[in-house]
């Protein structure tokens, strides 16, 4: 099992997903993040059900995560 801050700091600068607590999912290249596994994200589009937004940047609360998926 791989732990968290490991697989951040293997997939900074990369494309993600993130599951979140209220099921939406966002997509898009981490490009930082602290030891409280709060998230930047650049070029993010969000998706829930049938509708995708492009987003930009986000900051992202690490306890909102309920999933981190390397694409």
């Amino acid at each position: 099992m791989i732990m968290p801050m490991k697989m951040l700091e293997e997939n900074l600068n990369k494309h993600v997903a993130l599951l979140l607590k209220d099921n939406r999912v966002l997509e898009g290249v981490l490009s930082g993040y602290d030891e409280y596994m709060n998230m930047v994200l650049d070029d993010v589009e969000e998706s829930d059900e049938d509708v995708t937004r492009k987003l930009g940047t986000v900051i992202i609360r690490g306890s909102n995560v309920v999933r981190i998926v390397p694409k």
